[in-house]
């Protein structure tokens, strides 16, 4: 990687991590997001931080008229709470079944009522996890 990164034509590289400081692997020595001193010295690092209720609302907004669906107000706010207790990605998902189920009702539109039927259906990732902690015991091991 240092030999790379010292090249005339450099790769543009992108770390990912949320390590806070630990150790670097293969030694002893802490450092921050356990990355060598000497590349943490040519890193450009950019902090991120999760997206806010408000900010979900806009990209479930936008995610539904790309896929050209019609949402209630109601329910845009019913994903973005479900977005920020959850993950976006699990509230956007809810979108299509959620669409299925309007349109067995004989709606166009998803309604709040669409999203808390699918949100009985369908869990998120840290729900289902905490359900097969709770009940490990009822399955073969």
């Amino acid at each position: 990687l240092h030999r790379a990164l010292e090249s005339t034509i450099a790769p543009i590289v992108i770390f990912a991590t949320n390590r806070g400081r630990s150790v670097i692997r293969g030694t002893d020595v802490f450092s921050p997001h356990g990355i060598p001193r000497d590349l943490l010295d040519r890193l450009l690092i950019i902090r991120t931080l999760p997206y806010s209720e408000e900010e979900m609302v806009q990209i479930i907004k936008i995610r539904a008229s790309t896929e050209g669906l019609t949402i209630d107000d109601e329910a845009v706010t019913v994903l973005g709470k479900i977005g920020t207790n959850a993950t976006l990605r699990y509230a956007v998902q809810l979108l299509t079944p959620a669409s299925i189920n309007a349109k067995i009702s004989g709606r166009t539109n998803i309604i709040k009522t669409d999203i808390k039927d699918m949100t009985e259906i369908f869990m998120d990732a840290k729900s289902s996890a905490a359900m097969l902690r709770e009940n490990s015991a009822k399955y073969m091991m």
